[in-house]
C-alpha cells in the first residue's frame, strides 16, 4: 500500500507539496522584484537588522523614492514659474548692421523673414551705409479675468498629483520591504522545521537498521526508512533554497549583498498587540489620494479652459533709438554715421487681444474632452475607494484567520507529538509497520512548520492590514516598543 493511499496519507501528500509551493511563490516575487531592481545595488554590509529597521532603511536608499521626490521638486518649481506671469516682463534689444535702403511704397502683411526698413521712398541706389537701433519694451497684463489664477492652480495640482506618488512610491517601497523580510523569517522557521524532521528520521532509521540486521524487522522496512529520509532531507534542501531566494530578494531591495543580511527576528516569533493599529478610512490611502489628485488636476485643466476665450489686456511701454547713415535725401552721410544712436522716441499705450472667433469650435471641443476626462478620474476615483475597502476587508478576515491559527497550532503540536511517539512506541513493539509511523511523522513535520510560522503569520496579517489601510507607522511603532521594551527586559 502506497503512503498516500493509507489513512492520513493526503495530508501527508500536501505537506510534501509545501515547499514547491513555496519556491513557486519566491520565483514570482523574484520576477516581480526584477522589473523594479536597484540600478544602484552594491555590496554593502549591512548590521543585524529588524523589521522597522529594514523598512527605514530601503526608503532611504532605495532609487525610486529619490526619483518621486525629484519630481515633487520639479512640480513645486513649476508652480513658482507659473506664478511669474503676474510680473511685468521687460524685452530690450540693441542691434547694428550694414545694408542698402531700397524702398517702394505699400503696405505689407506682417512676416517674420523680411526685415524692416523705415524712412521716404528713395531712387534706387546700391550704396550701403550703418544702421542702428536699441529699445526696451516693457509689457503688463494687469488683468486677466482669472486666467493666471487658474494656470497657477493647475501648476499646483501637479504638486499634489507629485506629492501623493511620492507617499505612493514609499508605501510600495516600505511594503516590499516589510514583505519580503517577514517571508525570509518564515523561510527561515520553517528550515528550522524541515532541519528537526531530518534528525528525527536520521534516528529513527538507525533504530530500523538495527532490527532488521537482528532479522526482527524486514528488510523493506529498512529501505523504506531510507527513502523517508531521503524526502525529508529533500524537503530541507528545498526550503533552504526559498529561504536563500527570499534573502536575495530582500538583499536587492536594499541594495547589499544576500551574504551580508542578517536580521533580528525574536520579537515576530510571539504574538502581537492585534488591536494596535487605527481605523484608517480608505480615503486617506496613498492610492486614494493620487486618484482625488488626477480628478483635481482634471478640474483645474477645465477652469484654465474656462478662461481663455476671455480677452487679452495688454499694457505696454517701450523706449527705443535709432541711428542712419544716410540723410535725410537719402545720400549716404559716410563713414561710421550710423553706428550711433541719433534718434529717440518713446510710446505707451494699451492693447486688447480677443480670441479668434474661428477658435471657439475647436475650445469647445477640448471643454468636452476636459469635462469626460475628468468625470472619467471621478469614476476612477470611486473604484479605487472600493477596491481599497473590500482589501481592508480582505487583510482584516486574514488577520483573523491568522490568530484563530495561532492558537490552533499549539493544540497541533501537542497531538502531533503525542501520535509520533506512541506511533514509535507501538512500532518498537511489533504491533505496527513503518506506514503508521511515516504517517505520524509526517503529521509531526507539518505541525511543526505550521506552529513555527503561526506567529510569524499573525504579523505578516497584521502587516498586510497596515498596507491596505495605507498607512505603515502605527505598524511600525508597535515594533519600536516591542524592541523597546525587549532590551529593557534584558538589562
Amino acid at each position: 500500500m502506497r503512503l498516500e493511499d493509507s489513512p492520513g496519507g493526503e495530508r501527508v501528500a500536501k505537506a510534501k507539496k509545501a515547499p514547491l509551493l513555496l519556491s513557486a511563490m519566491a520565483l514570482f516575487a523574484a520576477a516581480q522584484l526584477c522589473g523594479q531592481s536597484n540600478p544602484r545595488a552594491s555590496a554593502r554590509s549591512l548590521e543585524t537588522l529588524r523589521l522597522e529597521e529594514a523598512v527605514d532603511y530601503a526608503l532611504k536608499h532605495y532609487p525610486a523614492v529619490a526619483a518621486a521626490l525629484e519630481q515633487t521638486n520639479r512640480a513645486r518649481s513649476g508652480v513658482a514659474l507659473t506664478r511669474t506671469a503676474y510680473l511685468p516682463q521687460v524685452n530690450a534689444i540693441y542691434q547694428a548692421g550694414r545694408a542698402t535702403q531700397n524702398q517702394v511704397a505699400g503696405i505689407f502683411l506682417p512676416s517674420a523673414i523680411a526685415p524692416s526698413v523705415e524712412g521716404p521712398v528713395q531712387p534706387y541706389a546700391a550704396t550701403n551705409f550703418w544702421n542702428t537701433q536699441a529699445g526696451a519694451l516693457l509689457s503688463w497684463e494687469p488683468f486677466d479675468f482669472g486666467l493666471h489664477r487658474a494656470t497657477v492652480e493647475q501648476a499646483r495640482s501637479l504638486e499634489r498629483k507629485s506629492d501623493a506618488g511620492v507617499e505612493l512610491t514609499r508605501l510600495q517601497v516600505a511594503a516590499a520591504a516589510g514583505g519580503y523580510f517577514l517571508s525570509l523569517v518564515s523561510l527561515e522557521q520553517t528550515v528550522t522545521a524541515a532541519q528537526a524532521n531530518v534528525r528525527r528520521w536520521e534516528a529513527f532509521g538507525q533504530a530500523v537498521h538495527v532490527l532488521v540486521e537482528n532479522e526482527l524487522r524486514p528488510g523493506v522496512e529498512a529501505s523504506r526508512a531510507d527513502a523517508e529520509e531521503a524526502a525529508a532531507r529533500t524537503q530541507l534542501y528545498q526550503a533552504q533554497a526559498v529561504a536563500q531566494q527570499a534573502r536575495a530578494l530582500l538583499a536587492a531591495l536594499l541594495g547589499t549583498a544576500p551574504g551580508t543580511i542578517q536580521i533580528e527576528s525574536s520579537l515576530l516569533l510571539t504574538l502581537p498587540p492585534v488591536d494596535s493599529l487605527p481605523s484608517t478610512p480608505a480615503s486617506a490611502h496613498p492610492l486614494a489620494l493620487d486618484a482625488r489628485a488626477s480628478v483635481e488636476q482634471g478640474r483645474a485643466q477645465q477652469h484654465v479652459l474656462d478662461r481663455t476665450d476671455y480677452p487679452r489686456v495688454f499694457l505696454a511701454s517701450e523706449v527705443f533709438g535709432r541711428g542712419s547713415g544716410a540723410n535725410p535725401d537719402g545720400t549716404p552721410a559716410g563713414g561710421v554715421r550710423g553706428l550711433g544712436l541719433s534718434r529717440g522716441n518713446w510710446l505707451a499705450g494699451i492693447s486688447v487681444v480677443f480670441p479668434s472667433p474661428f477658435d471657439f469650435s475647436a475650445l469647445r471641443d477640448q471643454k468636452r474632452m476636459a469635462q469626460a476626462q475628468e468625470r472619467s478620474q471621478e469614476a476612477k476615483y470611486e473604484q479605487t475607494l472600493e477596491d481599497l475597502n473590500g482589501q481592508i476587508g480582505v487583510a482584516q478576515a486574514g488577520l483573523t484567520a491568522a490568530l484563530q491559527i495561532a492558537k490552533n497550532t499549539p493544540f497541533e503540536l501537542t497531538a502531533a507529538r503525542q501520535a509520533e511517539t506512541q506511533a514509535r512506541a507501538r512500532y518498537q513493539s511489533g504491533l505496527t509497520n513503518l506506514v503508521e509511523v511515516a504517517e505520524a511523522e509526517s503529521l509531526l513535520a507539518q505541525a511543526e512548520r505550521d506552529d513555527a510560522v503561526a506567529h510569524v503569520s499573525v504579523w505578516q496579517a497584521l502587516f498586510n492590514l497596515a498596507v491596505a489601510q495605507g498607512n505603515l507607522e502605527p505598524f511600525l511603532e508597535v515594533l519600536r516598543s516591542g524592541n523597546r521594551k525587549a532590551v529593557g527586559s534584558r538589562q
